[in-house]
């Protein structure tokens, strides 16, 4: 009787304990990405675009240092380290400057919707990586998806994409070989410690940066700004890339790359609620648009 009802749920249905946690943390993942733009504007209200990218890593780097002292870990293998540069360039220092730079003449909704493009980067470049052939739609989708976001930007900047939409394009894709390369990683140790040991490669070019940027940006520290740069350091720089790294590698990256679908929506809804701004119809449909296409191209990827 035992043998009989354990078999009554398929093995090709069940969802895997694993898959299913994986799940979990790649959603708080998302959560705490879809806060970042509106932290960044909260943190340069007090702070000029490099000071706050270079104090975000800094900090996150020095509390990840105290993490892995605190729990004696080896340092990784030689062949880990190309992974943990291409994470580091990516997801802790690329992506942070150059939407911060963006985000001094673009609002925070108007640059959700182009980093909308994330996780459609992140399918191909994962694709790529796995040497896999997917399918036609997989291509025209994501061709799709691309040609909505130069279409948007094209027409809000009068005909032509504006620097800070150049600078988010490319944030866009180290981010996504970044994301790649940590959920890779993190089959082999833990998630935290990929965007740990990220953290400090990134530090003796954050901290000489962080230097020159106190002396030639002016710092006033007001409640917005500090909430901002905590959060930027801990909720987005240490805790979320920890979980959603976790998350791509216990579920997949296919599997939790779709929970990225909500992103770009729930910045727009922090970006009315946190900043007061206003959602011209053609923003949300473009960002509705972007986010179905990103759902062929997960349907479709085999």
């Amino acid at each position: 009787m035992r043998a009989q009802s354990s078999a009554t749920v398929p093995a090709a249905i069940a969802v895997p304990p694993s898959a299913t946690g994986g799940t979990a943390l790649a959603a708080l993942g998302v959560v705490a990405f879809s806060l970042t733009f509106p932290a960044t504007v909260w943190a340069m209200d007090g702070l000029g675009p490099w000071t706050t990218t270079w104090v975000r890593v800094t900090l996150a780097a020095a509390i990840a240092g105290c993490c892995l002292m605190a729990v004696r870990a080896r340092p990784p293998a030689r062949r880990h380290w190309a992974g943990i540069a291409v994470a580091a360039a990516g997801s802790v220092t690329g992506f942070p400057l150059l939407s911060t730079l963006a985000l001094q003449t673009s609002d925070a909704s108007h640059a959700a919707v182009v980093v909308g493009l994330l996780p459609l980067a992140t399918a191909v470049y994962a694709t790529t990586r796995a040497h896999s052939r997917p399918s036609p739609i997989f291509w025209i989708a994501a061709g799709a998806g691309a040609a909505l976001v130069v279409g948007f930007t094209a027409a809000q900047s009068g005909g032509a994409p504006t620097l800070g939409d150049v600078y988010l394009f490319i944030a866009v894709l180290l981010c996504a070989a970044a994301y790649g390369e940590g959920a890779r990683l993190s089959r082999e140790f833990p998630g935290w410690q990929v965007n740990a040991w990220a953290l400090l490669l990134s530090l003796p070019l954050a901290v000489p940066g962080l230097a020159i940027a106190l002396l030639t940006e002016p710092a006033t520290l007001t409640p917005r700004t500090v909430t901002g740069v905590l959060w930027l350091a801990v909720g987005s720089g240490i805790v979320g890339l920890a979980v959603w790294y976790r998350g791509l590698a216990r579920a997949g990256i296919t599997r939790a790359s779709q929970l990225q679908l909500a992103q770009p929506l729930l910045t727009l809804l922090w970006s009315v609620l946190l900043l007061g701004e206003h959602l011209p119809a053609e923003t949300l449909a473009t960002a509705l648009g972007v986010l179905l296409c990103i759902a062929v191209t997960q349907r479709s990827r085999g």
